[in-house]
């Protein structure tokens, strides 16, 4: 079956980004324990999701992201001073520990401790993998129509199309 909005894929995934002019093995996902998701559902990078949108059950895909079309170029400016009161009575975070944190409007995202201060946490809040091109390989395992639950919850609920219990 191919690929198209509404219907849920699984995949198997090698994601490589380049360090130090090596290319590394970052992230996996295997068939005993795929990558399963409802295209179009806004859940994936927009630019994997097109990459493929012309596969279909049974091929195998080889592509790169630029950085912008990933997690976005590093910005140096995403770095935040957390005033130390705000973990008072926890432990103050180790540097590279990475922090949930939580804007104002109740969005939720992930900071990096990059150094402790004496009156502040400085925290990184780029992607981990923000400035990097990545490189994914892999195959498509399943490609199936989404069920209505599915479709109405907007995301896939396994390879099977059930939740795991």
């Amino acid at each position: 079956m191919k690929i198209a909005p509404k219907n849920v894929v699984s995949l198997t995934y090698d994601l490589y980004v380049d360090q130090d002019g090596t290319e590394t093995l970052v992230e996996s996902a295997t068939q005993e324990q795929p990558l399963t998701f409802l295209f179009g559902a806004g859940q994936m990078l927009p630019k994997f999701e097109e990459n493929l949108s012309t596969l279909s059950t049974g091929d195998a895909y080889d592509f790169q992201l630029s950085a912008a079309d990933a997690y976005g170029e590093y910005d140096d400016e995403a770095v935040a001073n957390l005033p130390k009161e705000m973990f008072d009575g926890t432990d103050v975070p180790e540097i590279g520990s990475i922090l949930p944190l939580q804007d104002n409007n109740g969005n939720r995202f992930q900071g990096q401790v990059v150094s402790v201060a004496e009156d502040a946490i400085i925290v990184d809040l780029n992607h981990p993998m923000a400035g990097q091109e990545l490189h994914f390989k892999g195959n498509i395992l399943n490609v199936r129509p989404a069920t209505e639950e599915e479709l109405s919850h907007g995301h896939a609920h396994g390879a099977d199309g059930h939740h795991a219990h």
